[in-house]
């Protein structure tokens, strides 16, 4: 063991020991139970006498943090006395320097942690059902792209990406009627840091984006994270409330519209085709960006689909941004986006300074899947696949729970947004549900003020719901009683019999409410 010592200070050498070991000891990197070197050795390592070493220990052992072993010498103790344990039950260092104590305060996930396993069934996450898909098949695409390319797979490769990965992404997004050239792509390392990479170059801190309300929380933590002001406009069941867009967009000035007009996540609305004309007619008028965020848009169940906004857009408007991570493997990392003029040069320099380049080798291995119809197929399968457990989950929450509760029936995508009865906080529900063995994700964390406002979202359905008002974010009248709390499900991840038995925890909880 070796550590620096200053053998001119001011402060004993068998302090600077003791310092140094307290801290290891209450970072972790001394684990419990580590026996201490034996005090003659660790002070002909150090340069010192090994009365100094042995103070340093005294002190330790005074403290709590070394036990002796008659024989065998110091240990960690396993146990760390309660003066240095913090309510979480890990050690802390109280003496960090000034400059770490000075960070602004973390709140992005409130302290919350996904739950899994132990017999969890978990409804709270954002992606689809990575167990069916062909893992033996992409390992074998895989070897044969490290065949073929050699040490060129391992490269940087381009910084706006593989050209042949590109080309095949501009091909899907003109078969869905958008004019895309390879040249307007940029790879990304998922959605999440396309949307980053806009957000940096568009707005600086201060500065007002406006979002749907409710909407992706990925993207309002980030949003807070850059100190931007979050402005929501209410969400029905065609989407964004327009008709309520263009005064706010005169009251608050925003730099950015960030929207998912299809399969919003989490209430599961798409955007009608007079709204989506309504909005692009607003941003051109009032000479502000968007982002189009389709991170499911080939998720669709049943209707037809609708033009995207970037497939209105006259020129540059609009950012596109998608993703593969959710419809194939999170792991994958691979998003991208489309946009013309300077703004994509740009935006590519941003994207070279953040990791030079996404994998090259993920990169040309999807392209090949993308190339050879395999995605096409999984999409099929993942559309019949999730469309029954979209079903089956609709149908247990009808046996299980409450008539009180309310939702509206998702023609694509990945959850439900399940409006709770009035009076019942969905905070409380979800900690009982997690004593049944459920989780849920709250509808807090979707929301731009951390909670429902009255009039976020305005839900009609023929499931027997009923509208929780329409004020964008204003005063409603007194007499009307206060939204609902809501919950996300995600319907995509679990078999329809692991969902009957998750709805019927979440039922048991209810009824312990």
């Amino acid at each position: 063991m070796r550590f620096p010592l200053v053998h001119d200070s001011h402060d004993p050498l068998y302090r600077q020991i003791e310092r140094y070991l307290r801290d290891s000891i209450l970072s972790g990197e001394l684990e419990p139970d580590t026996r201490l070197p034996a005090g003659r050795r660790l002070a002909q390592e150090l340069g010192v006498s090994r009365i100094t070493v042995e103070n340093a220990y005294a002190e330790l052992q005074a403290d709590g943090l070394v036990i002796t072993r008659p024989g065998s010498g110091y240990y960690v103790n396993q146990i760390l006395p309660s003066m240095f344990v913090t309510a979480g039950g890990d050690a802390t260092i109280v003496n960090e320097p000034l400059w770490q104590r000075e960070l602004p305060e973390c709140a992005l996930f409130g302290g919350h942690e996904f739950e899994n396993g132990n017999g969890i069934i978990s409804f709270e996450a954002g992606s689809g059902d990575v167990s069916y898909f062909p893992v033996t098949e992409f390992r074998k695409i895989m070897q044969d792209v490290i065949r073929r390319d050699g040490t060129a797979a391992f490269e940087y490769g381009e910084y706006n990406g593989y050209a042949p990965l590109r080309s095949a992404i501009a091909h899907i997004l003109t078969s869905r009627g958008i004019k895309a050239r390879p040249e307007n792509v940029l790879i990304t390392s998922g959605s999440q840091q396309a949307i980053a990479l806009c957000t940096q170059l568009l707005l600086k801190p201060g500065d007002t984006v406006l979002t749907e309300n409710p909407t992706y929380s990925g993207a309002l933590y980030l949003f807070r994270a850059y100190g931007l002001r979050v402005v929501g406009v209410p969400v029905d069941s065609e989407g964004m409330q327009t008709e309520k867009l263009e005064s706010v967009l005169q009251q608050y000035h925003p730099k950015l519209i960030y929207t998912m007009p299809d399969f919003q996540n989490p209430t599961g609305t798409c955007l009608s085709n007079p709204r989506r004309q309504q909005l692009m007619a607003l941003a051109e008028r009032y000479n502000v960006a968007v982002i189009e965020d389709d991170y499911v848009g080939d998720l669709r169940y049943e209707g037809r689909a609708q033009s995207s906004l970037k497939a209105l857009d006259p020129g540059g408007r609009v950012i596109y941004t998608g993703t593969f991570s959710k419809m194939l493997l999170p792991g994958l990392r691979i998003g991208f986006l489309l946009a013309e003029g300077p703004i994509y040069r740009v935006l590519t320099e941003r994207k070279y300074v953040h990791d030079i380049a996404a994998s090259n080798l993920m990169q040309r291995v999807l392209e090949v899947y993308l190339s050879i119809g395999r995605y096409r197929n999984y999409l099929r399968r993942s559309c019949k696949i999730y469309r029954e457990r979209r079903d089956a989950m609709i149908k247990a929450i009808g046996e299980y729970l409450p008539a009180s509760v309310s939702f509206d029936k998702p023609k694509g995508g990945l959850f439900i947004w399940l409006a709770l009865p009035q009076g019942l906080a969905a905070e409380k529900l979800s900690r009982i549900a997690l004593t049944e063995g459920v989780c849920c994700a709250q509808g807090k964390t979707f929301f731009t003020d951390q909670g429902a406002p009255r009039g976020a979202f305005d839900i009609r359905s023929d499931t027997g719901c009923s509208s929780a008002g329409s004020s964008a974010g204003g005063d409603m009248a007194e007499s009307m009683p206060p939204p609902p709390d809501y919950l996300r499900l995600n319907f995509a991840m679990h078999t329809p019999e692991e969902i009957e038995e998750g709805v019927i925890r979440l039922g048991r909880a209810f009824a312990r409410t």
